[in-house]
């Protein structure tokens, strides 16, 4: 079960107790929001692309965030091809609706989308479709061992204050 390899790689950094687990499914941006109490923006989304060898790319970003097909291939050189969601199981070793950058099946790329940076904490997936574990920005980068910071998304909204807004 991939929640157990997340829960494993959480343990590694004294971690694997704040992943939430919910008794209903969070599989989606709207339905994490809602089992989590803030606005959809606030879920970290964990997308795959095929990558140029033979591993998939991973972009995470924020739940209100598209991908721009300009900008991502500008910053990653790639066609933004997703994958299948048999080819996300395999890359990845997590089910769409769980799909996380931890506890991976392979090591794959990993970059954040600078769509999130406007939270104090956001929340993704960890590995089931019923999963989540509140992180800071640079925890997040922390944990998913990820490359870089990327500006690869478009249609997200800047926030006044400190967007850490609960859903209403």
């Amino acid at each position: 079960m991939s929640i157990s390899r997340v829960k494993e790689h959480f343990r590694a950094y004294g971690k694997e107790q704040d992943i939430l687990e919910f008794a209903v499914s969070s599989a989606t941006v709207d339905m994490a929001a809602a089992a989590i109490g803030v606005i959809p923006a606030r879920i970290a989304k964990t997308l795959s692309f095929r990558g140029s060898g033979e591993n998939a790319i991973l972009i995470v970003a924020a739940g209100d965030a598209r991908i721009d097909n300009k900008k991502f291939r500008e910053a990653l050189g790639l066609k933004a091809r997703m994958l299948s969601p048999d080819e996300v199981l395999e890359q990845t070793g997590h089910e769409i609706g769980g799909v996380c950058p931890f506890g991976l099946a392979r090591e794959l790329d990993v970059y954040l989308d600078v769509s999130m940076k406007r939270f104090s904490t956001l929340f993704p997936a960890c590995g089931s479709a019923n999963s989540a574990i509140e992180l800071t920005c640079e925890e997040l980068a922390l944990y998913s061992g990820s490359k870089d910071w990327v500006d690869v998304c478009k249609d997200w909204a800047e926030v006044i204050g400190n967007g850490d807004d609960q859903a209403s």
